[in-house]
């Protein structure tokens, strides 16, 4: 077992993860192209990010800059789409909105510079982002399947993970469209081993009865924090989270279901562009 990375789990504590500031592509992203609400302030993002990477280090995580080349990549800040770290090395992925297509390789050198072997490269017609894939315990990989990861994709990812990982296929409703993003963790957070973060309109029917079974109880997001990513909760341990504020009543739930909640400001970095704390991180090593 390595000491350096391995994360096959959402809730273990976090010791190492890579995150990305934001830099001159992402306060120059043009809203219609990359589907952000609006032009993101690029002076207020940095302030914003260095704050919420405060909360990391304070939870006692190695912080880990993802600094290669990547113009016109806005969305490259979201470092955990690109990847997926097990404990035999990481899995490079395949995105499924074409824009983002390079930051795979941009982010599989950085993690080779910190000592995180490559395991596999996705390839071909295959697709699968990070967003989609959710670590129900270290064996039990869930995969969303819709507009971002593909059946070529989870096929692959059968080949990819440890060999004794069972992977469960999560069908993903339209929503609203191929150009907007509904990842599988769009409407679903772990955050503790019995305890996940859900919005349940979006919820299929047989992957909450298969949590159920598993004696998973359920943090519920009313409508209104589904809207500004109240189900987007990254724990850096057990019961531990970071979430975005202006989620009071999720945040409220969580607290009475016995975690300890802190929240970053995340006008720029998250609410325009869709992506909250745990898009913003790459965890490869929870231990």
């Amino acid at each position: 077992m390595s000491d350096l990375y391995g994360s096959q789990s959402m809730v273990a504590p976090l010791k190492r993860v890579v995150v990305r500031r934001p830099n001159e592509a992402f306060g120059e992203a043009d809203p219609a192209e990359w589907h952000y609400s609006d032009q993101p302030r690029l002076l207020e993002a940095i302030a914003e990010h260095e704050a919420f990477v405060n909360h990391l280090q304070q939870a006692g995580a190695e912080i880990i800059y993802h600094e290669e080349m990547l113009p016109h990549h806005a969305d490259a800040i979201f470092t955990h789409d690109p990847v997926i770290v097990t404990r035999e090395g990481a899995v490079v992925l395949k995105m499924g909105k074409p824009l983002r297509l390079g930051e795979e390789a941009a982010l599989a050198i950085s993690l080779q510079k910190h000592g995180v072997p490559i395991r596999y490269q996705l390839h071909g017609n295959a697709q699968a982002e990070g967003g989609d894939l959710l670590w129900i315990d270290e064996q039990t990989l869930a995969v969303g399947q819709g507009f971002r990861t593909n059946e070529v994709g989870l096929n692959q990812l059968r080949e990819a993970v440890p060999a004794d990982v069972s992977l469960i296929p999560v069908q993903l409703p339209y929503y609203s469209g191929p150009e907007a993003c509904l990842h599988l963790m769009s409407f679903i957070s772990i955050v503790d081993h019995d305890l996940a973060v859900v919005y349940p309109p979006l919820m299929p029917v047989p992957f909450w009865q298969l949590l159920e079974r598993r004696g998973f109880r359920f943090v519920e997001v009313p409508e209104s924090e589904f809207l500004t990513m109240g189900p987007n909760v990254l724990a850096v341990a057990p019961g531990q989270c970071i979430m975005l504020a202006g989620n009071p009543v999720t945040q409220d739930r969580l607290v009475a279901a016995g975690c300890r909640v802190v929240t970053y400001k995340g006008e720029e970095i998250s609410l325009k562009a869709e992506g909250g704390a745990t898009c913003l991180t790459r965890p490869i090593l929870r231990r």
